[in-house]
């Protein structure tokens, strides 16, 4: 018998009860596919059960060894901002003040991520965004927002207290 549970990935609202629909193979390869337009979205504040593929893309983004890989991600941006500029320039320099600066909310970033206690897909999403977003402050010397302030949205949207889907 197949597990639900692992199937399961699109929640439609249809007036009261919620419908669980099945995620699809091609619901998830598509997802990945387009991550980054997903995570965007997500990360935006749009619900993941308001479509296939978002609902595909959180719950690949909110399952602990994926927040556990973007932990790491932060945790090597952290290693590579500190060893200071390499002998030979990267094609993308990164922004080692707004990087040090934001360093301890990159930790209680990272642990939140780790933690295995369930979390929005709207605080991953925006946990991810950064490491991506060249035109972002950790790439962006003129950025228009701190990488601090990016970092503390999603700590606050990554807070386990809070409700995992909204109310419709």
């Amino acid at each position: 018998m197949p597990n639900t549970d692992a199937l399961a990935c699109h929640v439609l609202i249809v007036g009261d009860p919620l419908v669980l629909r099945p995620c699809r193979l091609t619901d998830r390869v598509l997802a990945r596919a387009f991550g980054a337009s997903l995570d965007r979205q997500l990360a935006a504040g749009r619900p993941p059960e308001s479509a296939r593929l978002l609902a595909a893309r959180a719950k690949h983004i909110v399952s602990v060894p994926s927040r556990k890989a973007v932990a790491g991600n932060w945790d090597r941006l952290l290693r590579r901002a500190h060893r200071g500029p390499a002998a030979r320039p990267a094609a993308v320099p990164l922004c080692t003040d707004q990087i040090a600066a934001a360093e301890p909310a990159i930790h209680v970033l990272m642990e939140r991520l780790a933690a295995p206690l369930p979390v929005t897909a709207q605080g991953v999403a925006m946990a991810r965004l950064p490491l991506t977003d060249a035109t972002g402050p950790v790439y962006n010397p003129r950025s228009a927002v701190t990488l601090a302030d990016l970092l503390h949205a999603a700590i606050d949207n990554l807070d386990p207290a809070l409700p995992l889907m909204r109310a419709a």
